[in-house]
């Protein structure tokens, strides 16, 4: 029986997930979060998750970070990102990042049950709208390379590098993580080497880099 993990901090766009889904695959088991911190708990807790409809807004994620800390610590989870933002380039960007696919939160209820499909059955998913876009969208040299250092951390060094960023000092990010404050030293030097930055500013210049503006919030502005 596949597992579907929806990902969003709205309740009535979760109900609608869980029920296309429900038609979309028989016998489907389906959890539900509302931060990134509840996806990441949810898929330390349940290995067997297949599928991740991940909101690019939600609480904790602001941008393509979260879809980047799901692929360093469980690579073996399909992410599909879900976003009011149907920009090309920003769709563009999510792929080069590792998503499986992408939903605008526009999309109709048979894409959104194609999207899942397509998704558990190992394919890349787009909507037909957006394909021909997409396709001419250029792939930025820098984030490609972003995405491959980003991807070179392992799962622990990801979990730090959040911290790192919000400024967070290696004896807090120790007990936070309930590690030994040796061990976060010995991260944070991996993670200078292989993101290819001298110091903590420019580490958390790089997760920075992930974030993107929130449509749905600028027209609430």
């Amino acid at each position: 029986m596949p597992t579907l993990l929806i990902a969003d901090d709205h309740p009535l766009f979760r109900a609608a997930l869980r029920a296309a889904a429900a038609d979309a695959v028989a016998q489907l088991r389906v959890l539900e979060a509302d931060s990134l911190d509840g996806v990441l708990a949810a898929l330390e807790e349940h290995p067997d998750v297949d599928l991740v409809l991940l909101d690019l807004h939600m609480p904790g994620n602001h941008g393509l970070a979260g879809l980047a800390a799901i692929r360093a610590q469980f690579p073996a989870v399909a992410v599909v990102v879900v976003s009011a933002n149907d920009d090309p380039r920003v769709v563009r960007r999510a792929l080069d990042h590792g998503a499986a696919g992408y939903l605008p939160k526009s999309s109709g209820l048979e894409e959104l049950r194609e999207a899942i499909r397509s998704v558990l059955a190992c394919e890349q998913w787009l909507p037909a709208s957006l394909r021909a876009a997409v396709a001419r969208a250029q792939s930025s040299p820098h984030d490609r390379e972003l995405a491959a250092r980003l991807a070179s951390l392992s799962p622990q060094q990801f979990r730090v590098l959040p911290l790192v960023a919000q400024g967070l000092l290696n004896k807090q990010i120790a007990d936070r993580l309930q590690v030994q404050e040796r061990t976060v030293k010995a991260h944070l030097s991996a993670i200078f080497e292989r993101l290819g930055v001298r110091n903590r500013t420019q580490a958390g210049v790089v997760l920075r880099e992930l974030e993107l503006s929130d449509p749905s919030r600028q027209l609430e502005g």
